[in-house]
């Protein structure tokens, strides 16, 4: 695994797939400058007609192989679109510019304003073959909250490269990574076809191909749309609540290929943290320190072999990863067993390493074997006080690994535990918080890298599908098994996705921990309506204390946050 730590810059790109107008400066006249133009247009003309042909051609081929070799399957519903994008996963049709919103129930409390965006997969095209959840277009659904003024819904799709070369294309030109390679026949097809299509000049990787579905941060004053099979791309909210892409961000050439959808910014420090991982290159760590400063990338060569490390936590004297059993799978993996980049090893034994925040290399990676412990997600960790070397996570560990990349599949159930390592004595112990299905754990922003006593998490019914939300209590007198201390259920037919805590007073270090709300999006598959909600964290039953009635349906999506009306502005500079 390689890491790095690494400071920041800007980067953007502009894109086209059409083809550029000739422009002729003919200085001669009179018929020598007729038979110029005609002989000019006539090349323009045939290369049109060259490029038309070309592009007939290799879509013929695209359809060949989602009709013959690789068609969707109700054998494979978790790439089969008929499932996959029915309900609604289902995507909605057009952006949407900045809409007036109602507040149906109870009144917003003034601590939010600013904004709430939640990031999540939205195919611009109906596939044409094998789809999965997260191979869609990402779309960021941002509900501005003003006091000023009503509250404003907008939902656009983050402009990235893959995304405006195939609008222009009219279709899906980039293979999708998590459902395009279903066996050696299909991916060899698949690869194939991208190759020409490269070839023939439709599009570029070197610009990227990743959809930024996964997840928004915010640091060094700027809002990024992330997913990890790309860089960051740059995004702002204007002063009327619209949402505009920025770029591409490679932070002043400081950072290529890729960056984890989750980085973690210490907000004590203004430091954030990010990783990347690849085929080639394991995993590689890194720091963007305040101001943007890129640190220097430290890779970590430790890990058997390259992994799907999705998520990480950070404690003031550590990173701490999880060495999953799903891995990146090799060409010869590819070829005899599955055919799909990414799979299950049942043989490998997962692992939590540790590395030092701002090691210079990975020298000093410690890692602990933990059997049966494959979180997708991670939740917090923090160094434990009273002397020793002592360091606890909390995460949410998949239970049937071999269903983890499923949709909506009931084989997945999500159990938060609480994993205490000790690095001296070299022993590690696990505890579960809770016995529900859960996942999208989350703390108070402030709490990040620090001891929290309460985690907010939804339930899953099934996973991604969110019927509630739950407050733990992982503090010191947690017992073994349930420790829920209160809970709000969205009622029948309702669903919501990952809550997200919002403090009433971030900057009071005094204040309590859980004094604040917790807000997502619910949907009611009943009428179809979408609705906003701000629940009381420290109520019992989790209070509602606002709704907000949207002017159309939000599908489900990933992951978000709040940004107060400060941050906005801050984030807002062209």
């Amino acid at each position: 695994m390689n890491a790095a730590l690494y400071t920041t810059g800007t980067s953007s790109f502009t894109a086209s797939a059409t083809i550029p107008p000739i422009t002729a400066s003919i200085k001669s006249s009179g018929k020598s400058s007729r038979v110029h133009a005609a002989a000019a247009n006539h090349h323009h003309q045939q290369e049109c007609n060259y490029n038309s042909l070309r592009s007939l051609i290799l879509n013929v081929a695209d359809d060949f192989i989602n009709t013959f070799i690789d068609p969707p399957s109700s054998h494979r519903p978790s790439t089969d679109p008929r499932f996959v994008l029915s309900g609604n996963f289902s995507p909605v049709v057009d952006e949407l510019p900045p809409t007036e919103c109602h507040v149906i129930h109870g009144s917003l409390p003034p601590c939010l304003d600013g904004a709430y965006i939640r990031n999540g997969p939205n195919p611009q095209h109906h596939p044409r073959g094998p789809y999965h959840f997260f191979d869609g277009d990402g779309m960021l659904h941002a509900l501005t909250i003003s006091r000023a003024h009503p509250p404003t819904l907008c939902s656009r799709y983050v402009k990235t490269y893959k995304y405006l070369t195939e609008r222009a294309a009219g279709a899906t030109l980039i293979p999708n990574i998590f459902s395009g390679f279903n066996g050696f026949p299909a991916a060899a097809a698949r690869s194939i076809l991208a190759a020409a299509r490269i070839l023939a000049g439709q599009f570029d990787p070197g610009n990227g191909i990743g959809v930024a579905n996964t997840s928004l941060a915010f640091f060094d004053d700027r809002l990024f749309a992330l997913g990890e099979s790309d860089l960051p791309y740059a995004v702002r909210l204007t002063e009327d609540g619209d949402i505009e892409t920025l770029g591409r961000h490679d932070f002043d050439g400081g950072l290529a290929l890729t960056m984890t959808a989750h980085p973690k910014t210490d907000l004590q420090t203004g430091e954030t943290f990010a990783f990347r991982y690849c085929h080639a290159w394991r995993a590689t760590w890194r720091m963007i320190g305040v101001g943007g400063r890129k640190q220097p990338d430290v890779p970590i060569f430790s890990l058997s072999r390259p992994s799907l490390i999705h998520d990480f936590v950070i404690t003031k004297k550590y990173a701490v990863f999880v060495d999953i059993q799903i891995a990146m799978q090799g060409p010869m993996e590819m070829v005899f067993g599955s055919g799909s980049p990414v799979g299950v090893d049942p043989k490998k034994t997962p692992r939590v390493g540790l590395i030092p925040r701002y090691a210079a290399d990975d020298s000093e990676m410690r890692w602990f074997d933990v059997i049966g412990f494959n979180p997708f997600h991670s939740i917090n960790a923090w160094d434990e006080e009273g002397g020793g070397d002592v360091v606890v996570l909390l995460a949410t560990n998949i239970m049937s690994v071999e269903h983890a990349l499923e949709t909506s599949s009931e084989h997945i159930h999500g159990l938060v535990e609480k994993v205490r390592i000790d690095l001296n004595a070299g022993t590690v112990s696990r505890v579960p918080v809770s016995t529900r299905n859960l996942d999208f754990g989350v703390v108070n922003p402030g709490y990040v890298g620090r001891k929290n006593r309460f985690v907010y998490a939804g339930v899953g019914d099934p996973l991604p599908k969110i019927s509630g939300v739950v407050k733990l209590d992982v503090g010191d007198e947690m017992g073994r098994g349930e420790n829920t201390v209160a809970c709000r259920m969205f009622g029948s037919g309702c669903f919501g996705g990952e809550p997200f805590f919002v403090a009433k007073n971030p900057k009071d270090t005094n204040g309590e921990e859980d004094d604040g709300y917790v807000v997502t999006y619910v949907h009611d598959e009943k009428n179809g309506a979408s609705r906003f909600l701000v629940m009381d964290a420290q109520s019992p039953e989790l209070e509602i204390v606002a709704a907000v009635k949207l002017p159309r349906r939000i599908p489900y999506g990933l992951h978000g946050l709040f940004l107060r009306e400060s941050d906005v502005r801050r984030a807002g500079r062209p």
